[in-house]
């Protein structure tokens, strides 16, 4: 599949079809726990086949787990059987500590079930291109020293981020290249939300080169890079984040998507961001219509809108509010 053909074309389409970051909800269609799902490459393969199958989605997207690079780099995890992984503790805490640390292999600690996850689903899934789910650099750096660490370590210890930041894109780099060259994937979805809460002066300093190094690392017409940030400065650093080059950008909901889409050029798409706790885990199916019929009857206008979860979609979220967000997609376009 080319994959900047099917940009294309969603970006050309009248009617689009929805595109939210829905995976960990596969685990009630498994009949299985959160636990077991990151356990199995099998497992994760199936749950994103079960999905396309019951979806209109315009692509199948890889759970967003934003511990399993920090685990590779030594940092401990916590493992529940209904939670997202999280990352427990630092273990960069000095400028001698960042330089210190080692760079892992691809295929450290689960990231090697992870390539192998995507490579089978992209053999389940035939219909519609396969999106790999990756962490940005200046928030896995922030898993690496500690999130409040990281944030006022750009203004007190730039030095002990900025060589961690190098030393986390360089992974970056190579595990987003083992998805390009291992699985068939048509891209990844790189989640850096932490830079959200940097000023728009330190996201141009401590994330965007470092975004835009592996943007031009990995990225062609068979291998897109979509860039996900959920934080709340991000309608203000709307030009660091154009300049990372990313094909492709989505966003979260504490922002205004109207107010986002007007600064970016109408020939990039734009997603986002109906919120994934408060409608998808716990709305209602006529909540969560209501707000998806809000935001696109806001956005659509903008031909480069394509409706989407602001986030990853949380695990026990019930899939009477995911089919009600389909739904209210489909019933927009009909009487549009």
């Amino acid at each position: 599949m080319n994959a900047r053909a099917w940009l294309n074309d969603l970006l050309k389409a009248p009617v689009k079809r929805a595109m939210p970051i829905l995976s960990f909800p596969s685990t009630s269609l498994l009949g299985i726990t959160v636990r077991e799902l990151i356990d199995s490459s099998d497992r994760q393969a199936e749950g994103m086949q079960r999905i396309a199958e019951r979806t209109k989605a315009a692509a199948s997207v890889s759970m967003m787990d934003l511990s399993v690079e920090a685990e590779a780099f030594g940092s401990e995890i916590r493992i529940s059987d209904d939670e997202v992984p999280t990352v427990i503790g630092a273990i960069v805490r000095s400028k001698e500590e960042a330089e210190a640390l080692r760079v892992p292999p691809v295929g450290a600690g689960r990231t090697g079930r992870y390539i192998e996850a995507i490579g089978k689903a992209c053999r389940l899934i035939a219909d519609r291109p396969v999106f790999a789910g990756v962490i940005g650099p200046f928030s896995l750096a922030g898993r690496l020293i500690g999130v409040s660490d990281a944030l006022t370590g750009c203004y007190d210890e730039p030095a002990m981020v900025h060589t961690t930041l190098e030393k986390a894109a360089a992974f970056l780099t190579e595990y987003i290249r083992a998805y390009k060259q291992r699985t068939g994937a048509a891209g990844v979805v790189m989640a850096e939300p932490l830079t959200g809460l940097l000023s728009p002066a330190l996201a141009e300093e401590f994330s965007e080169p470092y975004v835009r190094a592996i943007v031009e690392a990995v990225q062609d017409d068979g291998f897109l890079v979509i860039y996900h940030n959920c934080g709340d400065n991000t309608v203000a650093m709307a030009g660091s984040i154009l300049r990372t080059g990313a094909a492709a950008f989505h966003f979260g909901n504490s922002i205004s998507m109207k107010e986002m889409l007007a600064r970016i050029p109408e020939d990039i798409v734009v997603m986002g961001n109906v919120d994934p706790a408060g409608q998808f885990r716990n709305g209602t199916p006529d909540s969560i219509r209501a707000e998806t019929l809000r935001i696109m009857g806001e956005c659509c206008a903008h031909p480069h809108f394509v409706i989407s979860s602001g986030c990853d979609i949380p695990p026990a979220s019930s899939w009477e509010n995911i089919d009600a967000f389909f739904a209210a997609v489909d019933e927009f376009y009909h009487n549009a």
